[in-house]
């Protein structure tokens, strides 16, 4: 790998980008709506807009990815990323409907998302290395060290510039992805399995393993983001702590737990157990669903969100490195398909427990309800219901993982 070091850390500065694409929107939620008058469920799409555009290019990935140069889509990429950046902070105040603008901009830097999603651990596969799964834990570790930057860095500078110099504080963003577009640029990428002998989607699609690793990825998808995009709001209405208390103590160590599990497999535990540690990451996931959901005293509760984050870590790029070790010929098209089943599972999973926790907000269940107390708000019990069935995510992973172990190609 030590040839190719320049690249593994424009790699990782890659994966800094994705996360910091897919995670500013939610942090100017509330100045976006107060600004520009705009309703919840507007702000919600655009969460939705990015996950289904980013969706849409995994899937064109799954047809080019292995029949166009790849240097210049992960260079394109980082363009569209820092365009669609600056076309957030600027369209709003130059078009007649700043909804519009905002919209714009998130398509753009979602493309440029979405390509980095599916070429990034290509390459990283690519990077000769004895510890395969390691690098590809300590590649996809940089995204929660991303997610974590972009919450303290942007919360500050909301906090000592005012809510108002948001479009400012989008725009520096963009200088990031903007100084990975000359990184990659100045760098030489190592061949990929594009060759005649390499496993092609046409080959693989309708094999057991495929389906039950596209399976294990719409769940891993499914997991990850429903904590990570419900932890605060679950925090602060449906276990009745502060907003400082459910952003830092709830979403901020969530991502502290995702970068511990990642890097401390990325460096110790490449020994092949990845399969026994992604089955431990899928029970104990589930387990802090129940306990969020379940327990009356809302600090267990609290702790157990602080925690979900150590414990979902494994399962994306576990699930990847599975995909990698089983088809070492594959291109990049099985991991731009794996990525759009990680997507979907993101895109529509989170999206339908907003709908539960709505629906259950009404639910007279008098036996649930005074298990944690006559004083629950209907908010509280609709988020707590919800996160009881989200649990089924990483509860039918579970054997998904075990059966993927045994299964034949």
């Amino acid at each position: 790998m030590r040839p190719y070091r320049w690249l593994v850390r424009c790699c990782y500065l890659g994966m800094f980008v994705q996360a910091m694409v897919i995670n500013l929107t939610p942090l100017l939620f509330i100045p976006l709506r107060e600004q520009f008058g705009l309703t919840f469920e507007q702000i919600g799409r655009l969460i939705l807009i990015n996950f289904l555009t980013q969706m849409f290019v995994d899937l064109v990935c799954t047809a080019v990815a292995d029949r166009v140069p790849i240097k210049p889509l992960v260079v394109a990429a980082n363009i569209l990323a820092a365009l669609g950046l600056c076309l957030f902070a600027t369209a709003p105040f130059l078009l007649a409907d700043p909804y519009t603008g905002l919209v714009i901009g998130t398509i753009a830097f979602s493309i440029g998302c979405g390509l980095l999603e599916v070429l990034l651990s290509p390459i990283i596969n690519a990077v000769p290395s004895e510890r395969k799964s390691g690098d590809m834990a300590i590649l996809h570790a940089f995204y929660p060290i991303g997610k974590v930057a972009v919450i303290v860095i942007t919360a500050i500078a909301l906090q000592f510039a005012g809510v108002g110099s948001w479009p400012w504080i989008v725009a520096l963003w963009a200088i990031v992805p903007l100084v990975n577009t000359f990184g990659f640029l100045a760098v030489d990428l190592p061949g990929l399995n594009t060759g005649p002998h390499r496993h092609t989607i046409r080959k693989l699609i309708f094999r057991p393993a495929t389906i039950l690793l596209l399976i294990a990825m719409v769940l891993a998808g499914a997991t990850e983001v429903t904590v990570a995009q419900w932890t605060s709001a679950y925090v602060e209405q449906g276990l009745g702590f502060s907003k400082l208390v459910a952003d830092l103590v709830g979403f901020g160590l969530f991502g502290v737990g995702m970068i511990i599990g990642r890097l401390w497999f990325g460096f110790h535990g490449d020994h092949g157990n990845l399969s026994r540690v992604m089955s431990a990451s899928a029970a104990l996931s589930c387990a802090a669903c129940v306990v969020m959901s379940l327990a009356p005293n809302p600090w267990v509760a609290l702790a157990a969100c602080a925690t979900s984050g150590l414990f979902v870590s494994m399962l994306w790029p576990g699930t990847i490195s599975l995909a990698t070790s089983r088809f070492p010929l594959a291109g990049a098209s099985l991991f731009a398909l794996l990525a759009a089943a990680g997507d979907a599972g993101g895109a529509f999973v989170p999206w339908a427990v907003g709908i539960i926790a709505d629906s259950a907000a009404g639910w007279q269940i008098n036996r649930l309800r005074e298990f944690f107390g006559p004083d629950i708000s209907p908010e509280s019990f609709g988020l707590r219901v919800a996160f009881l069935i989200a649990a089924l995510c990483p509860l039918v992973m579970l054997p998904t993982v075990r059966l993927l172990h045994r299964v034949r190609n």
